[in-house]
Parts: C-alpha cells; sequence; structure tokens
C-alpha cells in the first residue's frame, strides 16, 4: 500500500512566501474575496486577520491539496517531492493538475521530466495577453529545486568527468522577454502593476489609480471601520484586477464609467442650405422645402404604391381582354359596334400593356432611388 504523506513546514513556508500575507480581505475580479495566505472560502468585504489566524486557514486550504495528491499520484514520492507537487499544485489549482503532463509523467515514473514538466506553468494572461510572468518563473524555480533535492543527498558529479554542454532543447524554451508585476496586499481589491514600464503610460495610470481610489471608497461602506490605503504611486504601471495566488489570471481593469451629461439641444436647421450671397446673383441658392412640426420635410404628393400596382393589374387584365376580344372576332361581329372588332381588340391589348408597363417602370424608379 501506498504512503499517504503530509505536507510539512518547507511545503508551508515556500507557499507562503510567494502568497505573501494579506491582512485585510479584498475583493477578486470574479466577485469572491481573499484574505490571508490566499484563501477565499471564509474571506467576507470588511473582514481582518491575524497572521496565526490566516496560518490556520493555510493549512485548512493546503489540506484539500494533500488528498489529492495522495489519491491521484500512484508513484512513489520522497518527502521534498511531495512538499513541491503542494506548493505547486496550490499555485496552480487542482483542475489545472488534474490534467496537467506533470501528473501525467510521475505516473509514468518520469520524476525528472516531471520536474521538467513544471517549469511550463509560467505564463498568464496579462492586458490582453499571454505573456512570461518573472515572478512565476522565480516560483517554478523554487518548487522544482525542492523536488529535485533528494532526501539522501546529492550524488557526486565532477565537472572534469562530466563535463556540461549545451542542449538546444532547454535554450528553445527559454523565454524571450519576462514581465515583471508587483501585487500590492493593502487595500480593498487585488491589484497587480506591471513595474519597469516607460513614463509614456501615465495617463493609463492616471486612470487606473483613480478607479481604484473610487472602488475602494465604494467598498469602505460594507462594514469596514478604516480608511482605504491611497492608490500606488504614479511611479509604478497601472495595475489590473487579479491576484497572483488565483491561478495566475490577470484581467485588466475596467474603465471608469463616464457622468451621464445632457445632450445639447439641436442647433435649428437653417431654411436655405446655404445663405444667398446677392438675391438674384448666380450663387445665390434656393430654399429647402417647408418642414413639418417634427422638422422633416414634407414631400410631394404622389401616388401610394398600391395604387401604381393596381394599375398594373388593371393594365394586364385589359391586355387580355383586348387579346380575347381579337381572337373571338366571329361573336363579337354580331355586337351594333361602329368599329371593326378586330381593330378594337388590339387597341385594348396596347392600352393593357402601356398601363401595366407605366406602373411597373414608376415602382423600379422609386425603388432604385431608395424612396
Amino acid at each position: 500500500m501506498k504512503p499517504r504523506h503530509q505536507a510539512t513546514k518547507a511545503a508551508i513556508e515556500l507557499i507562503k512566501c510567494f502568497e505573501g500575507f494579506r491582512r485585510r480581505a479584498a475583493a477578486l475580479p470574479d466577485g469572491s474575496w481573499t484574505i490571508g495566505y490566499g484563501h477565499t472560502r471564509t474571506a467576507r468585504p470588511g473582514a481582518e486577520i491575524s497572521e496565526a489566524d490566516a496560518d490556520a486557514l493555510l493549512i485548512y486550504d493546503v489540506s484539500a491539496v494533500v488528498k489529492a495528491i495522495n489519491e491521484w499520484v500512484f508513484s512513489p514520492l520522497t518527502e521534498n517531492q511531495f512538499d513541491a507537487l503542494v506548493a505547486f499544485v496550490f499555485n496552480i489549482g487542482l483542475p489545472n493538475f488534474r490534467r496537467s503532463s506533470v501528473l501525467r509523467r510521475l505516473n509514468e515514473g518520469s520524476h525528472l521530466q516531471a520536474a521538467c514538466a513544471m517549469e511550463m506553468w509560467r505564463t498568464a494572461d496579462f492586458e490582453g495577453e499571454r505573456i512570461v510572468i518573472d515572478a512565476l518563473v522565480r516560483r517554478r524555480s523554487a518548487e522544482m529545486a525542492l523536488f529535485l533535492t533528494p532526501q539522501q543527498g546529492f550524488v557526486p558529479v565532477p565537472s572534469l568527468i562530466v563535463m556540461p554542454r549545451v542542449d538546444d532543447d532547454v535554450a528553445r524554451r527559454a523565454p524571450l522577454r519576462t514581465t515583471e508585476v508587483e501585487a500590492p496586499l493593502e487595500g480593498f481589491l487585488t491589484e497587480v502593476y506591471r513595474t519597469g514600464e516607460p513614463d509614456d503610460l501615465s495617463a493609463s495610470r492616471a486612470a487606473a489609480e483613480s478607479v481604484t481610489a473610487r472602488l475602494n471608497a465604494i467598498l469602505q461602506d460594507h462594514g469596514a471601520d478604516y480608511a482605504p490605503p491611497p492608490a500606488p504611486p504614479l511611479a509604478e504601471e497601472a495595475g489590473v484586477e487579479a491576484d497572483l495566488a488565483s491561478d495566475a489570471v490577470f484581467e485588466a481593469p475596467a474603465v471608469a464609467a463616464l457622468e451621464p451629461q445632457a445632450e445639447p439641444a439641436p442647433e435649428p436647421l437653417p431654411e436655405s442650405i446655404f445663405e444667398p450671397a446677392v438675391e438674384g446673383s448666380p450663387m445665390a441658392f434656393s430654399a429647402r422645402p417647408p418642414r413639418t412640426a417634427t422638422g422633416r420635410f414634407r414631400k410631394k404628393n404622389r401616388t401610394p404604391e398600391p395604387v401604381l400596382a393596381l394599375v398594373g393589374v388593371v393594365g394586364l387584365m385589359v391586355f387580355a381582354a383586348g387579346l380575347f376580344w381579337a381572337f373571338n372576332a366571329k361573336a363579337a361581329e354580331r355586337l351594333p359596334l361602329p368599329v371593326d372588332p378586330v381593330t378594337t381588340g388590339w387597341v385594348l391589348g396596347l392600352a393593357g400593356i402601356a398601363l401595366a408597363a407605366g406602373s411597373v417602370y414608376v415602382l423600379l424608379n422609386r425603388g432604385s432611388r431608395g424612396e
């Protein structure tokens, strides 16, 4: 039966040094709250905690991670390997660890490959792009160092006997650039600031600081008896509302909504498109058509489209009657008519064609002009 491990002080201290202690509860981007060393389950607005209580909450949160590792990892682990996995899984979350290549390599018995796979979890979505975070690179390195530290001591590898050479595969995995961030542990909001940026982003910093100050003032009404800390100075980069402990996801802060302002009343339209230069001169323009009470121009009277369609139908009926009359001239000869029946039929047919064609032309002309 595989022995069940427990997290030691090494795992707890490794988590604490990267999570940081937050004395007062702060809001996360998803609407939940965090306090202490990344604790979220019982955090609430206005809560304050001591370091001793934060240590107890951290041990409580780590217990779920310890249980998952004992159940999901089937290969034997040393205490250092287990502590490193506890710190690693606490950071990336149980769902990510369940489907990660780290767990797959561990269950294959490839512990060295599993340690290298831990290094892959060093990027985060920050300000709309996925970048390598400097703090995550250091965190993965510390966890890998603990994971690769043997319990019985290191195996000697003399430099003169085993001469290191460049591994091109490792060089290809090296990040082109990393981003240094800073996450203040005070205030009512979790924030992350990019550090070491040029000063041309001062407008963005000022906007983010204004949002932070206003939200801190609003959240102060949730029962806190103390004033929110001042916003970070302008020398720091404008931040995003995120926490390094919550799966290393960063989101850009929402832009402050502008106060609604009444729209100015529209200026009255002139009666003419242009002011005439001199009355009667070639540059003078005629006035626009008179406008209604709603400001719309009155349109000229015109035949409605249904009437035009009816005229077209009547024209087709007259055309059909004329053809019927012309081809049945013998029956029509018995009627007392002053004109020849065949001629009368053809005249009626032409008149019907004219009515139908005229109505169709007017309808198509209106449609092509967008009326």
